[in-house]
């Protein structure tokens, strides 16, 4: 597995944790949470900058997906299903490097492995929305 892969694996389930412990202290909802992962540094490094800018960038993010998602409401998607958009929604935001249809395809494999038979697809989708609407998706049909 790559690093990259890895490290939004683990931003995945560091998200997670957060949303289960609500509105209280993130560093008392993660608590050791980092400690527990043989991580290489690089890996958590980038995980740490993925929870960051999900959590630093929360309502536009939110916004995107709840525009993208469309007749679902945000409290109503599964916690992985919604972690895992905000997640790949804050890296088509914040990480230009990293073309969006790598983003889009990483994200449909860890719905693959975290989410249920039908978040591949709704992932997919909510994602290819949230591309067109930054404008991302004309980006990447040029370049090719």
């Amino acid at each position: 597995m790559g690093t990259r892969r890895e490290a939004r694996e683990l931003a995945l389930q560091a998200l997670y944790q957060l949303d289960l412990a609500g509105d209280g202290d993130p560093a008392l909802a993660l608590g050791n949470f980092w400690t527990h992962f043989d991580a290489k540094p690089e890996v958590q490094q980038f995980a740490r900058e993925l929870v960051e800018g999900v959590r630093t960038n929360g309502e536009r993010i939110d916004a995107l997906i709840a525009e993208s998602a469309e007749h679902w409401r945000l409290p109503r998607l599964s916690r992985v299903d919604l972690n895992l958009l905000r997640l790949a929604t804050y890296e088509l935001l914040a990480c230009p490097e990293i073309p969006a249809p790598v983003t889009i395809n990483e994200a449909i494999e860890i719905a693959r492995r975290f989410g249920s038979d039908d978040s591949p697809t709704f992932v997919n989708g909510v994602l290819d929305h949230v591309a067109a609407v930054l404008g991302l998706k004309e980006k990447a049909g040029r370049a090719e």
